[in-house]
Protein backbone atom coordinates (compact mmCIF):
# COMPACT_ATOMS: atom_id res chain seq x y z
CA UNK A 1 0.00 0.00 0.00
CA UNK A 2 2.96 2.81 0.97
CA UNK A 3 4.77 1.71 -2.05
CA UNK A 4 1.38 2.75 -4.25
CA UNK A 5 1.28 5.72 -2.42
CA UNK A 6 4.35 6.94 -2.91
CA UNK A 7 4.39 5.83 -6.37
CA UNK A 8 7.44 3.07 -6.08
CA UNK A 9 5.08 0.61 -7.35
CA UNK A 10 3.99 2.78 -10.76
CA UNK A 11 5.16 1.35 -13.73
CA UNK A 12 8.07 2.73 -15.16
CA UNK A 13 7.73 3.33 -18.98
CA UNK A 14 9.61 0.07 -21.02
CA UNK A 15 13.38 0.87 -22.41
CA UNK A 16 13.29 1.71 -25.78
CA UNK A 17 14.79 -0.78 -28.16
CA UNK A 18 18.36 1.51 -28.40
CA UNK A 19 18.57 1.71 -24.44
CA UNK A 20 22.30 1.85 -23.59
CA UNK A 21 22.83 -0.85 -20.48
CA UNK A 22 23.93 0.56 -17.24
CA UNK A 23 27.37 -0.80 -16.86
CA UNK A 24 28.13 0.28 -13.02
CA UNK A 25 26.14 1.57 -9.91
CA UNK A 26 27.52 3.27 -7.45
CA UNK A 27 26.74 3.77 -3.90
CA UNK A 28 22.52 4.14 -3.53
CA UNK A 29 22.27 2.59 -7.12
CA UNK A 30 23.88 6.42 -9.11
CA UNK A 31 25.33 6.33 -12.47
CA UNK A 32 26.79 8.63 -14.74
CA UNK A 33 24.18 8.37 -17.65
CA UNK A 34 26.52 7.46 -20.69
CA UNK A 35 26.14 8.67 -24.30
CA UNK A 36 22.68 9.85 -23.57
CA UNK A 37 21.55 5.95 -22.45
CA UNK A 38 21.54 5.07 -25.89
CA UNK A 39 23.80 3.02 -27.70
CA UNK A 40 23.49 4.36 -31.45
CA UNK A 41 24.59 7.53 -29.31
CA UNK A 42 27.68 5.34 -27.68
CA UNK A 43 28.52 3.91 -31.43
CA UNK A 44 29.03 7.71 -32.25
CA UNK A 45 31.04 8.80 -29.55
CA UNK A 46 33.03 5.96 -29.64
CA UNK A 47 33.99 6.74 -34.40
CA UNK A 48 34.79 10.37 -32.62
CA UNK A 49 37.16 9.29 -30.53
CA UNK A 50 38.70 7.30 -32.55
CA UNK A 51 38.92 10.22 -35.04
CA UNK A 52 36.91 7.93 -37.54
CA UNK A 53 34.93 10.73 -39.80
CA UNK A 54 33.59 8.03 -41.93
CA UNK A 55 31.99 5.63 -39.24
CA UNK A 56 31.03 9.09 -37.37
CA UNK A 57 28.66 10.23 -40.31
CA UNK A 58 27.27 6.82 -40.61
CA UNK A 59 26.47 6.72 -36.57
CA UNK A 60 24.69 9.98 -37.35
CA UNK A 61 22.26 8.99 -39.80
CA UNK A 62 19.20 8.14 -36.96
CA UNK A 63 19.64 11.69 -35.57
CA UNK A 64 19.71 15.29 -37.35
CA UNK A 65 22.25 17.47 -36.75
CA UNK A 66 20.16 20.17 -37.32
CA UNK A 67 18.16 19.90 -34.44
CA UNK A 68 19.04 16.94 -31.97
CA UNK A 69 21.02 19.16 -29.44
CA UNK A 70 21.88 16.75 -26.95
CA UNK A 71 23.27 14.42 -29.81
CA UNK A 72 25.65 17.60 -30.64
CA UNK A 73 26.59 17.90 -27.12
CA UNK A 74 27.94 14.43 -26.97
CA UNK A 75 30.26 15.02 -29.54
CA UNK A 76 31.05 19.02 -28.37
CA UNK A 77 32.54 17.87 -24.70
CA UNK A 78 34.52 15.24 -26.35
CA UNK A 79 38.12 16.15 -25.96
CA UNK A 80 40.05 15.99 -29.46
CA UNK A 81 37.49 16.31 -31.68
CA UNK A 82 39.63 19.39 -32.32
CA UNK A 83 41.89 17.56 -33.69
CA UNK A 84 40.78 15.67 -36.58
CA UNK A 85 37.42 17.49 -37.42
CA UNK A 86 39.02 20.44 -39.07
CA UNK A 87 40.51 17.89 -42.01
CA UNK A 88 36.81 16.81 -42.23
CA UNK A 89 36.14 20.53 -42.85
CA UNK A 90 38.45 21.21 -45.59
CA UNK A 91 38.26 17.46 -47.31
CA UNK A 92 34.49 16.83 -46.77
CA UNK A 93 32.42 19.06 -49.46
CA UNK A 94 29.17 17.16 -49.53
CA UNK A 95 29.14 17.37 -45.60
CA UNK A 96 30.91 20.20 -45.27
CA UNK A 97 27.97 21.68 -42.77
CA UNK A 98 27.78 19.02 -40.65
CA UNK A 99 31.89 18.86 -40.30
CA UNK A 100 31.27 22.51 -39.53
CA UNK A 101 28.63 22.35 -36.95
CA UNK A 102 30.78 19.81 -34.96
CA UNK A 103 33.49 21.89 -35.35
CA UNK A 104 32.43 24.93 -34.08
CA UNK A 105 30.35 23.22 -31.09
CA UNK A 106 33.63 21.51 -30.24
CA UNK A 107 35.47 25.55 -30.23
CA UNK A 108 33.08 26.57 -27.86
CA UNK A 109 33.47 23.77 -25.23
CA UNK A 110 37.17 23.79 -25.47
CA UNK A 111 37.57 27.31 -24.94
CA UNK A 112 35.43 27.37 -21.67
CA UNK A 113 37.92 24.68 -20.56
CA UNK A 114 40.99 27.19 -21.29
CA UNK A 115 39.47 29.93 -19.58
CA UNK A 116 37.56 27.50 -16.91
CA UNK A 117 34.74 28.29 -14.53
CA UNK A 118 36.74 30.69 -12.39
CA UNK A 119 35.86 34.27 -12.13
CA UNK A 120 36.36 36.88 -14.58
CA UNK A 121 38.64 38.47 -12.31
CA UNK A 122 40.86 35.11 -11.46
CA UNK A 123 41.62 33.87 -15.01
CA UNK A 124 44.65 35.10 -16.43
CA UNK A 125 45.45 36.33 -19.63
CA UNK A 126 46.92 33.77 -21.53
CA UNK A 127 43.05 31.63 -20.44
CA UNK A 128 41.53 34.71 -22.02
CA UNK A 129 43.79 34.64 -25.08
CA UNK A 130 42.87 30.70 -26.03
CA UNK A 131 39.39 31.26 -25.12
CA UNK A 132 38.54 34.07 -27.53
CA UNK A 133 40.82 32.13 -30.16
CA UNK A 134 38.96 29.27 -29.74
CA UNK A 135 35.25 31.57 -29.52
CA UNK A 136 36.53 33.18 -32.62
CA UNK A 137 37.14 29.97 -35.03
CA UNK A 138 33.39 28.81 -33.41
CA UNK A 139 31.92 31.64 -34.86
CA UNK A 140 33.07 31.80 -38.26
CA UNK A 141 32.53 27.85 -38.29
CA UNK A 142 28.94 28.18 -36.80
CA UNK A 143 28.09 30.82 -39.26
CA UNK A 144 28.84 29.09 -42.06
CA UNK A 145 27.12 26.41 -41.24
CA UNK A 146 24.08 28.45 -40.58
CA UNK A 147 24.20 29.50 -43.91
CA UNK A 148 24.98 26.39 -45.74
CA UNK A 149 21.71 24.41 -43.73
CA UNK A 150 19.76 27.53 -43.30
CA UNK A 151 17.14 25.40 -42.05
CA UNK A 152 19.11 24.08 -38.87
CA UNK A 153 18.29 25.92 -35.33
CA UNK A 154 21.85 23.71 -33.66
CA UNK A 155 24.33 26.56 -35.00
CA UNK A 156 22.12 29.38 -33.89
CA UNK A 157 21.76 27.89 -30.03
CA UNK A 158 25.37 27.47 -30.23
CA UNK A 159 25.81 30.88 -31.49
CA UNK A 160 24.03 32.35 -28.39
CA UNK A 161 26.58 30.84 -26.33
CA UNK A 162 29.79 32.11 -27.90
CA UNK A 163 28.00 35.26 -28.16
CA UNK A 164 27.59 35.29 -24.61
CA UNK A 165 31.22 34.43 -23.92
CA UNK A 166 32.52 37.21 -26.20
CA UNK A 167 30.38 39.84 -24.50
CA UNK A 168 28.94 40.57 -27.81
CA UNK A 169 26.37 43.48 -28.06
CA UNK A 170 22.65 42.66 -26.58
CA UNK A 171 21.23 43.31 -30.70
CA UNK A 172 23.44 40.24 -31.88
CA UNK A 173 22.30 38.29 -29.36
CA UNK A 174 18.78 38.94 -29.81
CA UNK A 175 19.27 38.39 -33.39
CA UNK A 176 20.52 35.43 -32.79
CA UNK A 177 17.72 34.35 -30.29
CA UNK A 178 15.19 35.57 -32.90
CA UNK A 179 16.80 33.29 -35.95
CA UNK A 180 16.81 30.13 -33.60
CA UNK A 181 13.40 30.55 -32.90
CA UNK A 182 12.10 31.32 -36.31
CA UNK A 183 13.49 27.32 -36.84
CA UNK A 184 11.41 26.32 -33.52
CA UNK A 185 9.45 28.91 -31.20
CA UNK A 186 9.76 26.10 -28.42
CA UNK A 187 12.98 25.14 -28.67
CA UNK A 188 14.03 23.66 -25.13
CA UNK A 189 17.68 24.31 -25.29
CA UNK A 190 17.56 28.03 -27.13
CA UNK A 191 15.17 28.86 -23.99
CA UNK A 192 17.48 27.53 -21.35
CA UNK A 193 20.45 29.67 -22.98
CA UNK A 194 18.32 32.51 -22.98
CA UNK A 195 17.39 32.21 -19.28
CA UNK A 196 21.43 32.36 -18.98
CA UNK A 197 21.58 35.29 -20.81
CA UNK A 198 19.32 37.08 -19.20
CA UNK A 199 20.84 36.38 -15.34
CA UNK A 200 22.20 39.70 -13.92
CA UNK A 201 25.85 38.43 -13.82
CA UNK A 202 25.52 38.42 -17.79
CA UNK A 203 23.78 42.18 -17.69
CA UNK A 204 20.20 40.82 -17.41
CA UNK A 205 17.38 41.83 -14.64
CA UNK A 206 16.69 40.19 -11.27
CA UNK A 207 13.58 38.86 -12.02
CA UNK A 208 14.21 38.68 -15.79
CA UNK A 209 14.60 35.36 -16.81
CA UNK A 210 11.98 33.85 -14.27
CA UNK A 211 9.22 36.22 -15.79
CA UNK A 212 10.71 34.27 -19.55
CA UNK A 213 10.47 31.19 -18.02
CA UNK A 214 6.90 31.57 -17.23
CA UNK A 215 5.79 32.99 -20.25
CA UNK A 216 8.02 30.26 -22.47
CA UNK A 217 5.33 27.55 -20.24
CA UNK A 218 2.41 29.08 -20.67
CA UNK A 219 2.84 28.87 -24.85
CA UNK A 220 4.13 25.05 -24.64
CA UNK A 221 1.66 22.40 -24.81
CA UNK A 222 1.37 19.52 -22.16
CA UNK A 223 3.90 17.01 -21.93
CA UNK A 224 6.77 19.58 -23.57
CA UNK A 225 9.81 19.36 -22.38
CA UNK A 226 9.62 23.16 -22.43
CA UNK A 227 8.57 23.10 -18.46
CA UNK A 228 12.68 22.89 -18.23
CA UNK A 229 12.81 26.35 -18.05
CA UNK A 230 11.11 27.54 -15.30
CA UNK A 231 13.47 25.01 -13.38
CA UNK A 232 16.26 26.08 -14.87
CA UNK A 233 15.21 29.77 -14.08
CA UNK A 234 14.98 29.03 -10.25
CA UNK A 235 18.04 27.20 -10.13
CA UNK A 236 19.90 30.10 -11.81
CA UNK A 237 17.97 32.25 -8.95
CA UNK A 238 19.73 30.34 -6.50
CA UNK A 239 23.14 30.94 -7.69
CA UNK A 240 22.87 34.41 -8.28
CA UNK A 241 20.95 34.50 -4.23
CA UNK A 242 23.57 34.96 -1.31
CA UNK A 243 20.78 32.23 0.56
CA UNK A 244 21.03 28.99 0.33
CA UNK A 245 17.36 28.35 1.18
CA UNK A 246 15.72 31.01 -1.31
CA UNK A 247 13.60 28.53 -3.39
CA UNK A 248 12.37 27.15 -0.28
CA UNK A 249 8.93 28.70 -0.30
CA UNK A 250 5.36 27.55 -0.79
CA UNK A 251 4.87 29.35 -3.73
CA UNK A 252 8.02 28.22 -5.56
CA UNK A 253 7.25 24.60 -4.51
CA UNK A 254 3.75 24.98 -6.29
CA UNK A 255 5.28 26.34 -9.34
CA UNK A 256 7.84 23.54 -9.81
CA UNK A 257 5.17 20.89 -8.63
CA UNK A 258 2.54 21.96 -11.42
CA UNK A 259 5.98 22.98 -14.17
CA UNK A 260 6.83 18.94 -13.74
CA UNK A 261 3.08 17.75 -13.93
CA UNK A 262 3.02 20.13 -17.15
CA UNK A 263 5.83 19.11 -18.97
CA UNK A 264 8.41 15.78 -17.59
CA UNK A 265 5.69 13.95 -16.00
CA UNK A 266 2.93 14.16 -18.24
CA UNK A 267 1.92 11.18 -20.16
CA UNK A 268 2.31 13.06 -23.23
CA UNK A 269 6.06 13.96 -22.53
CA UNK A 270 8.37 11.78 -25.63
CA UNK A 271 11.89 10.26 -24.37
CA UNK A 272 14.27 10.73 -26.64
CA UNK A 273 17.88 9.58 -25.90
CA UNK A 274 18.78 11.96 -23.12
CA UNK A 275 15.77 12.17 -21.33
CA UNK A 276 17.06 12.25 -18.30
CA UNK A 277 18.54 15.46 -18.78
CA UNK A 278 15.54 17.65 -18.62
CA UNK A 279 14.40 15.10 -15.47
CA UNK A 280 17.85 16.21 -13.72
CA UNK A 281 17.06 19.88 -14.22
CA UNK A 282 13.68 19.40 -12.59
CA UNK A 283 15.48 17.09 -9.64
CA UNK A 284 17.72 19.92 -8.67
CA UNK A 285 15.20 22.38 -8.46
CA UNK A 286 12.60 20.42 -6.60
CA UNK A 287 15.24 19.48 -3.86
CA UNK A 288 17.01 23.21 -3.54
CA UNK A 289 13.09 23.85 -3.46
CA UNK A 290 12.39 21.41 -0.75
CA UNK A 291 9.34 19.69 -2.10
CA UNK A 292 9.91 16.38 -1.96
CA UNK A 293 6.88 14.72 -2.90
CA UNK A 294 7.23 15.19 -6.62
CA UNK A 295 10.84 14.78 -6.43
CA UNK A 296 10.37 12.03 -5.57
CA UNK A 297 8.29 10.99 -8.77
CA UNK A 298 10.92 12.18 -10.69
CA UNK A 299 13.91 10.18 -8.75
CA UNK A 300 12.00 7.33 -9.27
CA UNK A 301 11.82 7.78 -12.86
CA UNK A 302 15.41 8.77 -12.90
CA UNK A 303 16.74 5.13 -11.33
CA UNK A 304 19.84 6.62 -10.25
CA UNK A 305 20.99 8.39 -13.86
CA UNK A 306 22.95 11.09 -13.08
CA UNK A 307 23.79 13.86 -15.31
CA UNK A 308 26.82 16.36 -14.66
CA UNK A 309 24.42 19.29 -15.54
CA UNK A 310 23.05 21.15 -13.73
CA UNK A 311 24.59 19.70 -10.60
CA UNK A 312 28.13 21.04 -11.89
CA UNK A 313 26.46 24.27 -9.98
CA UNK A 314 27.68 22.39 -6.42
CA UNK A 315 31.35 21.73 -5.79
CA UNK A 316 30.81 18.08 -5.19
CA UNK A 317 27.80 17.95 -8.07
CA UNK A 318 27.76 13.43 -8.11
CA UNK A 319 27.76 13.47 -4.07
CA UNK A 320 24.98 16.30 -4.33
CA UNK A 321 22.92 14.23 -6.44
CA UNK A 322 23.44 11.28 -4.79
CA UNK A 323 22.24 12.99 -1.20
CA UNK A 324 19.21 14.28 -2.40
CA UNK A 325 18.28 11.33 -4.25
CA UNK A 326 19.04 9.34 -1.10
CA UNK A 327 16.65 11.85 0.74
CA UNK A 328 13.66 11.39 -1.20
Amino acid sequence: MWGKLFGRDAERPAAGPHALPVSRRGKNGVHTLRALGDVRVLALVEAADAGDWEAVKSALSPFDPGRDHKVLAELAELDGVQDWIGRAVEEDKEHRATALLISGTRHISWGWEARTSARAANVTQEQWRIFRERLVIAEEHLLEAAELRPEWITPWRRLLTSARGMSLPSSVKETRFDAALRRDPLDLETHIEWVSQLQPRWGGDPGQALTFARDALGRAPQGHPLGCVVAMAHIEDWVESERGNCLETPAIQAELREAADHSILHPAYARHPGWQHDFNMFAMALSLAGERHTARRVYQELDGAYTSWPWTYFAEPEKQFARHHRRT
